[in-house]
Protein backbone atom coordinates (compact mmCIF):
# COMPACT_ATOMS: atom_id res chain seq x y z
CA UNK A 1 0.00 0.00 0.00
CA UNK A 2 2.76 2.55 1.00
CA UNK A 3 4.68 1.17 -2.83
CA UNK A 4 0.93 2.93 -4.40
CA UNK A 5 0.78 5.83 -2.24
CA UNK A 6 4.55 7.01 -2.99
CA UNK A 7 3.87 5.99 -6.78
CA UNK A 8 0.54 7.93 -6.51
CA UNK A 9 2.40 10.89 -5.14
CA UNK A 10 4.93 10.81 -7.43
CA UNK A 11 2.69 10.86 -10.51
CA UNK A 12 0.69 13.93 -8.29
CA UNK A 13 3.77 16.17 -8.25
CA UNK A 14 4.86 15.47 -11.74
CA UNK A 15 1.14 16.64 -13.18
CA UNK A 16 1.52 19.47 -11.02
CA UNK A 17 5.16 20.41 -12.32
CA UNK A 18 3.62 19.98 -15.82
CA UNK A 19 0.75 22.49 -15.06
CA UNK A 20 3.02 24.90 -13.53
CA UNK A 21 5.34 24.50 -16.54
CA UNK A 22 2.56 24.83 -19.44
CA UNK A 23 1.01 27.92 -17.20
CA UNK A 24 4.56 29.63 -17.51
CA UNK A 25 5.01 28.77 -21.32
CA UNK A 26 1.41 29.96 -21.85
CA UNK A 27 2.34 33.52 -20.10
CA UNK A 28 5.30 33.97 -22.22
CA UNK A 29 3.69 32.93 -25.25
CA UNK A 30 0.68 35.30 -24.35
CA UNK A 31 3.62 38.73 -23.39
CA UNK A 32 5.47 38.22 -26.89
CA UNK A 33 2.29 38.83 -28.06
CA UNK A 34 0.77 41.66 -26.89
CA UNK A 35 4.32 42.73 -27.27
CA UNK A 36 4.01 41.81 -31.59
CA UNK A 37 0.52 43.65 -31.12
CA UNK A 38 1.97 46.88 -29.56
CA UNK A 39 4.68 46.72 -32.14
CA UNK A 40 2.28 46.17 -35.34
CA UNK A 41 0.01 49.00 -34.18
CA UNK A 42 3.13 51.38 -33.46
CA UNK A 43 4.07 50.32 -37.29
CA UNK A 44 0.80 51.11 -38.34
CA UNK A 45 0.76 54.60 -37.07
CA UNK A 46 3.85 55.43 -38.14
CA UNK A 47 2.75 54.27 -41.73
CA UNK A 48 -0.55 56.35 -41.61
CA UNK A 49 2.22 59.21 -40.78
CA UNK A 50 4.35 58.68 -43.55
CA UNK A 51 1.43 58.36 -45.85
CA UNK A 52 0.17 61.62 -44.59
CA UNK A 53 3.40 63.57 -44.69
CA UNK A 54 3.97 61.84 -48.36
CA UNK A 55 0.67 63.56 -49.28
CA UNK A 56 2.05 66.48 -48.45
CA UNK A 57 5.82 66.56 -49.81
CA UNK A 58 3.74 65.86 -53.69
CA UNK A 59 1.14 68.43 -53.91
CA UNK A 60 1.59 70.26 -57.07
CA UNK A 61 1.74 73.98 -55.02
CA UNK A 62 4.82 72.56 -53.38
CA UNK A 63 6.31 71.03 -56.36
CA UNK A 64 5.63 73.89 -58.07
CA UNK A 65 7.20 76.08 -55.38
CA UNK A 66 10.43 73.68 -54.79
CA UNK A 67 11.11 73.85 -58.82
CA UNK A 68 10.86 77.59 -58.59
CA UNK A 69 12.79 78.25 -55.74
CA UNK A 70 15.39 75.41 -56.31
CA UNK A 71 15.79 74.68 -59.79
CA UNK A 72 15.23 78.44 -61.05
CA UNK A 73 12.08 77.19 -63.42
CA UNK A 74 9.04 79.10 -64.20
CA UNK A 75 6.11 78.46 -66.22
CA UNK A 76 6.10 79.27 -69.47
CA UNK A 77 4.53 82.21 -71.53
CA UNK A 78 0.98 81.62 -73.07
CA UNK A 79 3.10 82.72 -76.65
CA UNK A 80 6.26 79.88 -76.14
CA UNK A 81 3.17 77.06 -75.95
CA UNK A 82 2.78 75.23 -78.79
CA UNK A 83 0.01 72.55 -78.81
CA UNK A 84 0.74 69.12 -81.05
CA UNK A 85 -1.68 67.14 -82.24
CA UNK A 86 -1.49 63.78 -83.94
CA UNK A 87 -1.66 63.32 -87.28
CA UNK A 88 -1.57 66.99 -87.99
CA UNK A 89 1.34 67.94 -90.52
CA UNK A 90 4.42 70.00 -89.30
CA UNK A 91 3.72 73.84 -90.39
CA UNK A 92 7.10 73.68 -91.78
CA UNK A 93 7.18 70.95 -94.16
CA UNK A 94 4.24 72.86 -95.80
CA UNK A 95 5.17 74.19 -99.04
Amino acid sequence: MTRVNLLLLAVAIACALGVITAQHKSRKLFIDLEAGQAEAKRLDEEFTQLQLEQGTWSTNKRVEAVASRSLGMQLPQPGATRVVTLGAAPEAAKP
